[in-house]
């Protein structure tokens, strides 16, 4: 698989796992994921995905795409911390318990596939 190839992929993958997370949030406090007039689950999850954005531009994440540590700690605190900034510039809740969560299951979404990935390719090459 190309380098490109490989960066676009894994980019795809972090942004439906953030999509998830947000879809998974709206889910469990608001019954439905996608709000009235669909806007919900948008509404929710912009702030994260611009985040994710960032991140991947600060990390320089389409180097090293796949690597839990180099790309996908960086990726996933600044989508955590970035989502959260803009989630209270725009009026939106930023409770602790909401943090908490958030910075956990993104820890898992961004920074887990990513360890598995290593975990599975280690397998591969024994």
């Amino acid at each position: 698989m190309s380098t490109r190839r490989a960066a676009l992929g894994a980019f795809a993958l972090d942004a439906v796992l953030v999509t998830v997370f947000a879809a998974i949030g709206r889910a469990t406090h608001e019954g439905d994921p996608f709000g009235p007039g669909g806007s919900g689950l948008a509404q929710t999850a912009w702030p994260f995905l611009v985040s994710l954005l960032a991140g991947w531009l600060i990390a320089v994440a389409w180097r090293r795409p796949a690597a839990a540590v180099r790309t996908g700690v960086p990726v996933w605190a600044i989508t955590v911390a970035g989502g959260m900034l803009l989630r209270a510039v725009s009026g939106q809740g930023t409770a602790v318990a909401f943090i908490i969560v958030a910075t956990g299951t993104l820890l898992a979404f961004l920074v887990g596939w990513r360890a598995i990935a290593a975990g599975v390719a280690r397998l591969g090459n024994r």
